[in-house]
C-alpha cells in the first residue's frame, strides 16, 4: 500500500470512528489490547502488567496483555500503529520508540510521531549502573580508572542498540573519555541474566537488578538521573560523580494510534492517572527504583519531543545505528 493510499485509509477510518462514537458507543464493549513492545520480564513489561489489571477492572473489561519485542520496540509501536483507531489496541512502551528510533532506524515502518498518539506517561524510569557484587569494582572512581586501564576489554549488556540504557553507557563513556564493547540483547532481563552469568561485566540497568542489589548479587555504582533516587539514597548520580548534567532518565507510557478520539484517550488518561497514583503502583514501580509520572496527553507529547531533541546529539556523536 503506498503512503497515500495508506494516509486516505486512515482518514477514512478515523472519519468511521469519530462517526459512530458521535452515535453515542460505550467504550469500551469488548477487550482491549495492550502490547507491549518488549519481551516479558523488562521494565516496560513489568510497568504494562502493574497498569493492565487495574485498568481492566476500571473499564470492566478485559485488558489483554501482548509481548511483542524485537526491533528496539519498534515491531510492537508498528502493530499498534496500523491497528484500528478505536481504543482497543494500546501500546505500553518505552520512551525510546518515540525519542530514540527515529533517529537510529533511517527506514522506519511508521512515524511514532504521525502515526501514534501519547495516551498517558506511566513512569520515569532511572537507569542504575551496576555490576556484581564479587566484583573488585566498589565505586564510580574505582569503576572508570578499570576501564581507563583496559580500554575496549571490559564488556556491558544492554536491551538492545539505542535503548535507554545503551544511550546511557555511551554518554557515560563520551563524558569520561573511556571504552567497552557493548553487547547488545533483546531486552533488559536477558542482558542481567548474562551480568549474573558473568559473560558482561557491567551494564546501565532500568530497575530490573534491583531484587538482585537487595539479594546481595549485584552493586549500584552510580545513577543515571539528575536527582538520586528514593531507594538508593546513599547511591550518588553521575552528575555527582563528575559527569555534569548527565541525564538518562526515560518515560514509560502509553499510546494509541493516530486517530483514536479524544473521549477514548481522555478515558485512558484519567483511568491510567488514577492507577499511577495507588499506593499499589508505587510501591510496585519503585520496586523498579521509577517515579510515578502522571501528565495530561498532551504534555506526555512534549516531555516525548523534548527527549528526542536531548537523545539525538548523542546519537548523532557516537554515530548509533538501530539492529
Amino acid at each position: 500500500m503506498t503512503k497515500r493510499l495508506r494516509a486516505l485509509a486512515l482518514a477514512a477510518a478515523c472519519a468511521l470512528t469519530t462517526a459512530a462514537w458521535a452515535q453515542g458507543p460505550q467504550w469500551p464493549t469488548k477487550p482491549v489490547k495492550m502490547v507491549v513492545n518488549f519481551p516479558p520480564g523488562g521494565a516496560a513489561d513489568q510497568i504494562g502488567r502493574a497498569i493492565a489489571q487495574p485498568l481492566q477492572e476500571a473499564l470492566g473489561q478485559p485488558v489483554v496483555v501482548e509481548n511483542r519485542g524485537g526491533s528496539g520496540g519498534n515491531l510492537g509501536g508498528d502493530a499498534v500503529a496500523k491497528s484500528p483507531p478505536d481504543g482497543y489496541t494500546i501500546l505500553m512502551s518505552s520512551g525510546g520508540m518515540v525519542s530514540v528510533n527515529p533517529h537510529i532506524y533511517p527506514k522506519m515502518s511508521f512515524d511514532p510521531a504521525k502515526d501514534l498518539t501519547p495516551v498517558a506517561a506511566a513512569a520515569r524510569v532511572l537507569v542504575f549502573l551496576v555490576v556484581r557484587q564479587d566484583s573488585p569494582i566498589k565505586d564510580f572512581k574505582g569503576f572508570i580508572a578499570d576501564l581507563k586501564a583496559n580500554p575496549g576489554k571490559r564488556s556491558y549488556g544492554t536491551p538492545g542498540n539505542g535503548s535507554s540504557p545503551h544511550l546511557a553507557t555511551e554518554m557515560m563513556k563520551s563524558q569520561a573519555g573511556v571504552d567497552a564493547t557493548h553487547v547488545p540483547y533483546r531486552g533488559a532481563a536477558p542482558a542481567l541474566t548474562d551480568l549474573l552469568g558473568g559473560q558482561v561485566d557491567f551494564l546501565f540497568d532500568p530497575g530490573v537488578a534491583i531484587p538482585h542489589v537487595k539479594a546481595g548479587k549485584v552493586r549500584v555504582l552510580a545513577v543515571g538521573s539528575p536527582k538520586r533516587s528514593p531507594l538508593f539514597p546513599d547511591v550518588p548520580t553521575l552528575d555527582e560523580a563528575g559527569l555534569k548534567g548527565f541525564n538518562a532518565d526515560s518515560y514509560f507510557g502509553i499510546y494509541a494510534p493516530a486517530g483514536t478520539p479524544a473521549e477514548v484517550v481522555n478515558r485512558l488518561n484519567t483511568e491510567v492517572n488514577k492507577i499511577i497514583a495507588t499506593p499499589a503502583f508505587k510501591e510496585r514501580i519503585a520496586q523498579l527504583g521509577g517515579i510515578p509520572a502522571p501528565m495530561t496527553p498532551a504534555q506526555f507529547g512534549a516531555t516525548a519531543a523534548e527527549d528526542s531533541k536531548r537523545f539525538a546529539a548523542i546519537i548523532k556523536e557516537r554515530h548509533i545505528v538501530g539492529d
